[in-house]
This record gives C-alpha cells, structure tokens and sequence, in this order.
C-alpha cells in the first residue's frame, strides 16, 4: 500500500504532523535517519516523501543524518518517487551561503555577509564588512547556532581565543552586519504547498530566540532591546498581513523546488527588509496557532494527503 514518509531525525519536532495524519486517517511511516543505508540496488517503495531533516541534527548526536538524508533524496529522485522539499531543500537547510545567494538571485535583499574559515579569517572579514554593529552564526545552523553579537573587533577576538567559541560543524562561520530594528520583533512566513499560509511576529526583547518549536529551547540571548512591563506572547500571528515580499518568497520557493519552509525577515528603522533565514524544517508554534485558529501542520497533513492521492 503506497504511504506518506516523513524523513527526519527528532521526533519532538514530528509528532505534531502523525498526530495530524493520524486525525486525517491516512497511512504513513517514519524515517529516522540518525544512521541507516541505502540501498541503491532495490526501488524504493511507493508513496509520498516528506523530508524534513535539520541542520541542527548534529546537536543531538546525529551528525551525518543530513549527509544519509541526502543520499536517500537522491535515491528516491533517481527512481521518480515524488519528494517534498527534496535534494534543492536539503541543500539549502544546511547552508546560509545558499540561501543568500539564491535569495538574492531572486531580487531579496539580505544583509552583507561574508564566510569565514579560519580565527585569524573571521576577524579580517570583521574588517572587512566595516558594520559598526556585527554578528557570527554558522553556515550549517538551526536553533541560532554559533549566533553573537559585536560592536568591535577587539571583543570578537576575544570571543575566537576564548573558552566560548563555537566551531561550526562544517568549518565555515558567518559575518553579517547587525541589522538595527526600531522595534524589538522579527516577522517569519509560513509557506505551505509553496503558498503563503500566514506571518508571525516573534518578539525578540528577551532575546533572538526564534525557534517556534514547543519543545525547542535556545538560550542564545545576543540582542535584548529594552525592557517590557506588559507581559505579552513571544509568538503572534499576525491577522491579514500583507506585502509585495510574499510574492518574491513564493517565486523563490517555486524556483527552488521548496513545498514547506519558514522565512524570516527583520525591518531597519527606514522599514526595508532584510531576509535571514530560510527554514525548510518549519515548525509551528501550537499558542500562536490556537490563538488565531490556523494550524500549520494540519494544512501540511492536508498536502501530503493530496499528494499521496496523486502518487
């Protein structure tokens, strides 16, 4: 019988879809791909794939799952199997100098960056970008790895030959000019089937914590702005927004064969937009969703079930 295939490595951030698929009856099975094979002798079975592995995986002691999730997308497409946000997705989960270039290639505008491989390398591309206001994270990221604030070289030096420097998994550390925003939030985008679904505002006065995961916790406190008295949602949704980004966003997705992902922007005090990050293992904040009454994983379950329709 031809099923759904959820592709990842942490089941926290997947059983929110099965709860759904399994509301929806339809047939899946799960592929936990901390280790395995592949075996490029045999097909592979029939139905519908969903890959949603994560550039974080390495912190859960599942450092070669995106290199195996990789060579499985490969094996499926080879045979013809239909695979949502397949081998183009996967490459640009696990870079930011992908995402930023594609984006760029499609007209979005993204901060100044430079890679870096190397201590002395990272503190010349510092110089280099010339920002007065600079942050690190790494290329392969997720859960705002590697992710610090500087506002001079001298403290990022101390920052490389001290006790609290994160090696990238993959070597290479980003430089990126610091983005000043007049109001403590970020805006993520929520795309499913390539759509736009809906927009959420995250606040970041306590902090750059931008995972919607219920279960996701990030203690990479960079950037608070000020204090707040009221007490208020970290996670809104944001009712009837709308901007000329979400067509470019679309077209992006559209042009790199992305079904699912969550894109997050930041305005500048002039309102222009800066795109960030690309997520194609999207998660969905439950508060946020039952607040406004929109639930991404059920419109996710949805798609995969039209889908498996089709297969």
């Amino acid at each position: 019988m031809k099923k759904i295939y959820i592709i990842h490595e942490n089941k926290e951030w997947t059983d929110h879809l099965t709860n759904r698929l399994k509301e929806l009856d339809l047939p899946f099975e799960e592929w936990h791909l901390d280790e395995g094979l592949v075996p490029l002798v045999e097909a592979p079975p029939e139905g519908v794939f969903y890959n949603r592995m994560s550039a974080s995986s390495h912190t859960r002691d599942h450092r070669f799952a995106p290199e195996l999730t990789g060579a499985v997308i490969s094996w499926l497409e080879h045979h013809g199997r239909k695979v949502l946000n397949g081998s183009r997705a996967l490459q640009l989960e696990l870079s930011k100098v992908n995402q930023y270039t594609s984006l760029e290639k499609q007209g979005i505008r993204t901060p100044k960056t430079i890679a870096a491989v190397g201590k002395a390398n990272i503190i010349e591309a510092a110089k280099k970008l010339g920002s007065e206001a600079f942050i690190t994270k790494h290329n392969r990221a997720g859960k705002g790895l590697g992710v610090q604030l500087f506002r001079s070289t001298a403290s990022l030096e101390d920052y490389l030959y001290g006790p609290t420097f994160e090696e990238p998994v993959d070597g290479i550390t980003l430089i990126q000019e610091y983005i000043e925003s007049p109001e403590s939030y970020i805006t993520r985008c929520e795309f499913v089937g390539g759509k736009f679904l809906y927009a959420v505002r995250v606040d970041t006065s306590e902090g750059f914590e931008l995972c919607p995961a219920d279960a996701c916790q990030i203690d990479d406190l960079f950037c608070p702005v000020g204090e707040e008295v009221e007490e208020k949602p970290k996670f809104r949704i944001v009712e009837d927004f709308a901007d000329p980004i979400i067509e470019k966003y679309e077209t992006f997705l559209k042009e790199n064969n992305i079904q699912v992902a969550g894109i997050e922007f930041i305005r500048n005090a002039n309102g222009e937009i800066f795109t960030y990050d690309v997520n194609t293992n999207t998660n969905y904040n439950a508060d946020a969703e039952k607040v406004a009454g929109k639930f991404g994983m059920l419109q996710l379950a949805k798609l995969l079930g039209e889908e498996l329709e089709r297969a």
